[in-house]
């Protein structure tokens, strides 16, 4: 779906608006109520900010009783998510699970949903969709969750949420807001899950803690080195570009045949968009070129972390090459370095980024994550990978979204693939890109011809 821009900033400064904190009542308090719980290391590796997602469903809607009523069902055991950031006796940003609410907005708009989105594409500028995200300077005690209402007279209705992701991670996100949709179908039937929700159980360092590598260089800000071979350029958002491609089953399958090997759907797609990207950007041959690639390690800890945990547990692998071989080498060869990074996210790499979380905690250091907003990451690239997210899927009792739109990247370099909503088996690619690189990188995006560099 497209977004007609125009007359959406119409409809948004006319919609009447009516704004609320809701709270569930509990029949006894949660074990947690009250309590403030550290933010643990992983948390704090995340990017500091909100996590915008937008979804449109045509009329007939599921209507905003129901929509609120099961929010509330579904939110019960996920404390922390109507918590507030508060700073401990060190100025240090902890949850304080004092039971807040979520802030939800709801928007009356004056023109039908065919107005605001029609046939022929995806875009991801949806600013207006969804809640303000503050800035991480007003975090504190703001409302971790937020959600925004928009029916518009049709019936239809953008769903827009803010999440602060050091509350949850794209994994964690989307299982909540799949028991949020069962808890709006299911009604008073709905059976409230049970979420692993006990921070400091996944971040244990050993009795003598033992960091082998170097994370205050990788995972976070300050170190000697860097996590990245960019040096932290700051790009102006308004130079920042946002731009949407789609990749069909077709075109995934002529990509698979020249990878020549078994490889995930991720795996292919980063291999191609990487060597694009950086052709696209214009990089010397001898340059190093690395992509961060977001990787769940729930099941790579010893011992493993169920999959229902609500938080954070994500690593970084870093794939890197210089430039000549990203453009040079065969797919199989780029998707080898991919794998092959990925590997080096086990458990041994795992404690040793806990057990340097507990060093860094008893010196009492701040740690800054490396992704803030405005970051220019080139020569490099970051990607997450949604596509074994449901958020396409998300049935609220009227059947999938007609459109899943995330909100514009605040990164230069960052991408996410997404199941494609409107064609079975193809992907979106959302990305962010310097304004000076987005024509060249649309002309060759399609191509699965090698461009070696100029002065190989």
């Amino acid at each position: 779906m497209e977004v007609n821009h125009a007359e959406a900033g119409r409809q948004v400064a006319a919609a009447t608006s009516r704004i609320a904190m809701l709270k569930p009542v509990y029949a006894a308090p949660h074990p947690l109520a009250g309590g403030k719980v550290q933010l643990s290391v992983f948390d704090r590796a995340a990017i500091d900010t909100y996590v915008p997602i937008v979804l449109a469903y045509p009329a007939p809607a599921p209507s905003n009783e129901a929509l609120k009523e099961g929010l509330l069902r579904a939110i019960a055991p996920y404390p922390h998510l109507l918590g507030r950031f508060a700073l401990d006796a060190h100025g240090r940003r902890v949850l304080h699970l004092n039971n807040e609410g979520v802030l939800v907005i709801e928007a009356d708009v004056p023109a039908d949903l065919a107005d605001v989105l029609a046939a022929g594409g995806m875009t991801t500028d949806v600013d207006g969709f969804y809640p303000s995200v503050p800035d991480p300077e007003e975090s504190i005690g703001a409302a971790l969750l937020q959600v925004k209402l928009s029916r518009y007279r049709c019936g239809g209705l953008l769903l827009g949420v803010i999440c602060h992701h050091h509350i949850a991670d794209g994994h964690a996100a989307s299982t909540f807001y799949g028991a949020w949709a069962t808890a709006v179908r299911e009604g008073k039937g709905f059976i409230v899950p049970s979420p692993f929700i006990d921070r400091a159980a996944t971040a244990v360092p050993r009795r003598t803690p033992k960091p082998v590598f170097d994370h205050r260089s990788i995972e976070f800000k300050g170190g000697e080195g860097s996590g990245s071979s960019q040096s932290d350029a700051l790009l102006p958002m308004d130079k920042i570009k946002n731009i949407t491609v789609n990749f069909t089953a077709e075109f995934m399958a002529e990509l698979r045949s020249r990878v020549g090997a078994r490889c995930s759907t991720f795996q292919c797609l980063l291999a191609h968009v990487w060597k694009k990207m950086t052709a696209a950007r214009g990089l010397s041959p001898e340059e190093f070129t690395q992509v961060r690639v977001a990787v769940n390690c729930r099941g790579r800890a010893n011992p493993p972390v169920s999959m229902d945990f609500f938080g954070n547990m994500v690593l970084w692998a870093f794939p890197r090459l210089q430039v000549r071989d990203v453009l040079g080498l065969s797919y199989g060869g780029v998707v080898g370095a991919i794998r092959d990074a990925a590997a080096r996210i086990d458990d041994e790499y795992v404690q040793s980024f806990v057990d340097f979380g507990g060093v860094a905690d008893a010196n009492g250091e701040e740690l800054e994550a490396t992704s803030t907003c405005g970051t220019m990451l080139c020569p490099d690239v970051e990607v997450d990978s949604w596509l074994g997210f449901r958020f396409h899927q998300l049935d609220f009792g009227t059947g999938p979204p007609s459109a899943f739109l995330p909100a514009g990247l605040p990164v230069e370099g960052m991408m996410v693939f997404v199941p494609s909503r409107t064609v079975k088996g193809s992907v979106d690619l959302f990305m962010a890109l310097a304004e000076d690189h987005v024509a060249p990188f649309n002309k060759i995006c399609y191509s699965l011809d090698d461009i070696l560099p100029s002065r190989m």
